[in-house]
């Protein structure tokens, strides 16, 4: 029965479920395939919907823009004029371009999990200045609080941590009603980063699932940033918890020190 079971599930037919009315090595056994048989079925499930997703993020801009191509064809602008109407297309252009570096970058990290790492040191004051510093222009109005001790060297990828940096910053700004706060603590055994803002607060029933792909909060932003910063964490035996307090939203970074 068990063999049965076993070649249906290698057939990707894992409909029926596994019952062995049974506690020896054989009902141990049993058990172990019923729960693989039911890890699959999720596993399948959440792929056809990422696909479903990732069709419906990409089909948006690609409509935009084969209809504002067309109109520009027909003699017709939808925003008044030709440069209106081409900064539409461009922009379109740019959010498409995005979505696809981040599911190739996903995919980098998704392979990078099953690989060894060598990895090298860097000041991570740094990189949140570089940051920092490419980001802020994008929302002139915000007042950055940047509280940074003089030097934090971490055990990672500095460009991944540059990618994590940058989703959580982008998130930050998009919600920020007047200023971003960011900080850095030392501990013995721990970095703590801590990021701030004083937008709207997170829905409860989202923070649990905010680094599932394509989640999207209010605005519908969220995207597939927070998944591929659950990612890098995870590279880096790091983690980080998002909780709303009384002037914000506030990301808590811990990453443990060698």
């Amino acid at each position: 029965t068990l063999e049965k079971h076993v070649k249906q599930i290698s057939k990707q037919d894992w409909d029926d479920p596994v019952i062995v009315d049974r506690e020896d090595e054989i009902g141990k056994l049993g058990h172990t395939i019923e729960d693989m048989r039911q890890k699959l079925i999720q596993k399948d499930e959440t792929e056809r919907t990422l696909l479903q997703n990732i069709s419906h993020d990409l089909k948006t801009p690609v409509m935009v823009i084969r209809g504002y191509t067309q109109s520009i064809k027909d003699g017709i602008y939808p925003k008044g004029d030709l440069e209106n109407t081409i900064e539409v297309i461009e922009g379109e252009a740019e959010k498409l371009e995005k979505k696809i570096k981040d599911l190739l970058y996903l995919t980098k990290l998704d392979y990078l999990l099953r690989q060894e790492r060598q990895y090298g040191t860097f000041d991570i004051q740094e990189v949140i200045k570089e940051v920092v510093e490419r980001l802020r222009w994008s929302k002139k109005e915000l007042n950055w609080k940047i509280d940074l001790e003089e030097e934090t060297m971490l055990t990672g990828d500095q460009e991944q941590w540059s990618k994590l940096l940058e989703n959580v910053l982008e998130n930050q700004i998009r919600y920020a009603e007047s200023y971003i706060e960011i900080s850095v603590r030392s501990t013995k055994k721990h970095t703590l980063i801590t990021i701030k803002n004083d937008g709207p607060h997170i829905e409860e029933e989202m923070l649990s699932s905010l680094y599932e792909p394509f989640n999207k909060g209010k605005k519908g932003e969220f995207g597939i940033g927070l998944s591929i910063v659950k990612r890098i964490l995870t590279l880096h035996h790091a983690d980080m918890t998002i909780r709303n307090d009384q002037t914000g939203v506030c990301y808590s970074i811990s990453v443990p020190r060698n």
